[in-house]
């Protein structure tokens, strides 16, 4: 079987920060879609975030994902090392909820984007489905995976209405 070529690099915080950017990796896979993950601080290893981020397009990534918590800092500091693009998923936690960790992920200054997703389970997935959509950009086979999985999407909210109305009927 052929090695899949890793485009995505799902970089988060801290380990624990593991259970929640699992899905991301998931949905990645669901897609076909070779990626790497690491545990790199923006603040305890920042030498580290650099190079990571410095050498990331050489190395064959095409976007990079950054989760994190608290003050959050990691996807701005991975984007100010490239020209990839740079997706951040804010983590929930701390005295502020995550709240601290979205407003840190979305306040970035001019000329260093960060593509926000939301706080909770959603955000993982969001970040690599996003992902698989630029990526999509250039590459038809995805382009219509990520169709399917759109129109599937469709179908199981018209399947959840169809079971609410007949719900609805029976009493």
């Amino acid at each position: 079987m052929a090695k899949v070529k890793v485009q995505v690099g799902i970089v988060m915080g801290s380990d624990s920060d593991w259970p929640l950017v699992k899905s991301a990796s998931e949905t990645l896979n669901e897609f076909g879609i070779g990626h790497e993950v690491r545990v790199i601080s923006a603040h305890r290893t920042p030498e580290v975030a650099c190079e990571y981020a410095g050498t990331a397009a050489k190395r064959g990534l095409q976007v990079i994902i950054a989760a994190a918590g608290g003050a959050a800092h990691l996807g701005g500091v991975l984007a100010a090392h490239t020209m990839l693009p740079v997706i951040g998923i804010p983590v929930k936690g701390g005295a502020m909820n995550g709240m601290d960790a979205l407003l840190a992920t979305l306040q970035m200054p001019k000329g260093i984007p960060v593509a926000t997703v939301t706080l909770g389970s959603a955000g993982p997935a969001n970040a690599a489905i996003l992902a698989a959509q630029i990526l999509g950009l250039g590459d038809a086979a995805l382009r219509r995976k990520l169709a399917k999985y759109k129109k599937d999407l469709k179908k199981k909210v018209s399947k959840g209405d169809a079971n609410v109305q007949a719900d609805l009927a029976a009493n």
